[in-house]
């Protein structure tokens, strides 16, 4: 079960990987949405991802936000756990 958790998550981080940011949205319109807080139980419908906050450089889960189209063209703000970058191996 953990590692399913880890998982959804790291594909929810690889997906933003891929699509930084379409400069063509406003960010008002970003400000105006409400932030969903993603559970594991959250339906999931992307169908475009607009934006992915930066990733801290902390060596510990911290929060992610994912601004997305859904299939209605409707955009939502995903809040979600990720791993920092800041662990390192030395």
């Amino acid at each position: 079960m953990k590692t399913l958790k880890i998982a959804v998550l790291l594909a929810l981080a690889g997906i933003g990987a891929h699509a930084i940011a379409d400069d063509g949205h406003s960010t008002n319109a970003t400000s105006k949405t409400p932030v969903e807080i993603y559970t594991y139980e959250t339906k999931l419908d992307i169908k475009k991802v607009i934006n992915i906050t930066e990733i801290p450089d902390e060596c510990k889960p911290v929060p992610v936000q994912m601004t997305y189209e859904d299939s209605h063209d409707q955009q939502h703000v995903m809040q979600y756990q990720v791993m920092g970058t800041g662990c390192s191996n030395g």
